[in-house]
């Protein structure tokens, strides 16, 4: 099939964010935990914020979600149904410590961009002859499953105990601030987009392509899990953890030491 190459420059930049979110892993340096621990609550929105909108699986999977809705009432339903599915995880897992292989849960996001694109397609009644599965249903359940990523995320900080609950909350207010600004672009190109003949021709290629790339991401992923072969390169183990904060509280300390010499002199 010939591809306009609109549609075609469209995609390339699509692929390309999907190339830079490769590149960069997952993973903080000492500085930018030490400058989260420094910001407090509002660098914690700003990180939530920031992970939605560079993270490229969540987009495409919130575009899939809206493509084909119209009303108003139909696309607040959905995007809520997915963000009490994507809290809720998102709370529970970061307040009992509940931590699950990112490169597994990528996976699974991945698988999930897939899947909404292919019910987009109607591909369960032209390929399998059955009806889809409820969406509404489907879109709570791998909202879930994407609350675990983000919490996965999350739990990467350097939290405070003290101030944990405050922690996820400005986290997740970050999270939904980054995707109603995704979601206010996205409607204005679709919305501007309906308009144009070229719409029915851009949608199908457009969610084949998110088919692909939704496999292509879970295939990333399951490459990444399969080629790591120790539990702390996982970055959740316990000692990790630990050794994360002894590193924070002797830089916060060292940081005490050069101030109280600093005025000393003074």
């Amino acid at each position: 099939m010939f591809i306009n190459s609109k549609y075609l420059q469209w995609l390339l930049a699509i692929a390309a964010v999907l190339f830079m979110g490769q590149v960069f892993g997952h993973g903080m340096s000492e500085a930018e935990k030490q400058s989260i621990v420094d910001g407090g609550n509002l660098r914690y929105m700003w990180i939530g914020a920031t992970h939605m909108l560079s993270g490229y699986d969540h987009l495409l999977f919130v575009f899939g979600i809206i493509f084909f809705l119209t009303k108003f009432r139909d696309i607040v339903k959905y995007i809520t149904a997915f963000t009490l599915g994507h809290s809720a995880t998102l709370i529970y897992a970061t307040f009992t410590g509940l931590q699950v292989n990112y490169f597994l849960i990528d996976a699974v996001i991945g698988l999930s961009v897939a899947y909404i694109a292919f019910a987009n397609l109607d591909g369960f009644k032209k390929y399998w002859d059955i009806k889809a599965p409820n969406l509404l249903f489907m879109i709570v359940a791998l909202g879930l499953i994407h609350g675990l990523g983000l919490s996965t995320r999350l739990q990467q900080l350097p939290l405070s105990e003290d101030q944990l609950l405050m922690n996820i909350i400005s986290f997740n207010i970050g999270i939904e601030l980054g995707q109603i600004l995704a979601l206010t672009v996205m409607l204005l190109v679709l919305a501007g987009w309906r308009k144009s003949d070229s719409f029915i021709q851009f949608s199908r290629i457009s969610n084949v392509f998110l088919v692909v790339a939704g496999f292509y991401l879970m295939m990333m992923q399951m490459h990444g899990y399969s080629h790591v072969t120790t539990p702390d390169e996982f970055g959740f183990s316990s000692d990790n953890h630990i050794h994360d904060h002894i590193r924070l509280d002797e830089m916060r300390a060292q940081q005490l030491r050069q101030q109280s010499s600093h005025d000393s002199l003074e």
